[in-house]
């Protein structure tokens, strides 16, 4: 199996490595990642600046100077210079539930694979937001070999058109797993707060952010179920459309 590595924490993220040393037993892989931390950055591309791919030490290992979809770009076009089998996006320090999709560099490394027909997961380890863990103490093991036991069991499977599986892993230890479960997508609250100050040349300047306030309490979403212990996978389709709306703007239309 020949398989292209990402993510948004960076390339010299633990989580980054941990999933290679594991994806390695299942065959080749490439890692193509950001050089600096692009959390929360989203789906984009860089066209207003040049890109650098510098290789590391390790030399399955790249990094580049912009966005995780930039890295699947580059990783895909220079890098492999071929199709891989899968494209793998993660683990991310942080669970990539609900509306975070739409935020998440994770995902959009995923996604924009989906983008060019290749089969793609999103791993993310449920860390939570206040935890003042140590890197050495999270779970990352466990999503690992979680990673490679989804992709073993949907290895066969036909992905549909453009869809990618979004993987969420609760930071426990492998034994305390209660098991892997499809889930679809919840939606999380967040405080939305707006923090204003001055800086030493008495202009304002703005932290956005706000804190986490808890998800939408749903029995069958992804939050719940990782919430519960479990690991969800959830497919994510790039065709967003609301097809009921649209039937019923359809007929309003006559």
């Amino acid at each position: 199996m020949k398989i292209l590595l990402s993510n948004d924490d960076g390339v010299h993220a633990p989580g980054l490595k941990i999933l290679y040393d594991e994806l390695k037993k299942l065959g080749t892989v490439k890692v193509v990642a950001p050089l600096e931390e692009k959390s929360t950055t989203g789906h984009s591309l860089t066209l207003h600046k040049p890109l650098r791919l510098i290789q590391m030490e390790n030399k399955d290992f790249y990094g580049v100077n912009g966005s995780p979809a930039d890295c699947i770009y580059l990783g895909l076009k220079q890098v492999m210079k071929f199709a891989p089998d899968i494209v793998v996006s993660g683990i991310n320090r942080g669970a990539n539930l609900g509306q975070d999709i739409y935020y998440s560099g994770t995902v959009s490394a995923a996604r924009e694979a989906c983008i060019m027909g290749i089969p793609s997961y999103s791993i993310s380890l449920d860390v939570k937001f206040k935890s003042n863990k140590l890197e050495s103490k999270l779970h990352f093991k466990t999503a690992a070999k979680i990673a490679v036991k989804i992709i073993k069991e949907y290895e066969k499977r036909k992905f549909p058109k453009h869809t990618l599986l979004n993987v969420n892993v609760p930071d426990l230890p492998l034994a305390k797993i209660k098991g892997i479960v499809p889930a679809r997508q919840g939606f999380r609250h967040y405080s939305g707060a707006l923090v204003k100050r001055v800086d030493h040349r008495g202009k304002d300047y703005y932290w956005v952010g706000g804190q986490y306030a808890g998800y939408a309490k749903e029995t069958d979403t992804d939050c719940a179920k990782v919430d519960e212990g479990y690991v969800t996978i959830t497919p994510l389709k790039l065709d967003v459309t609301d097809m009921a709306f649209l039937e019923e703007m359809k007929r309003v239309a006559g």
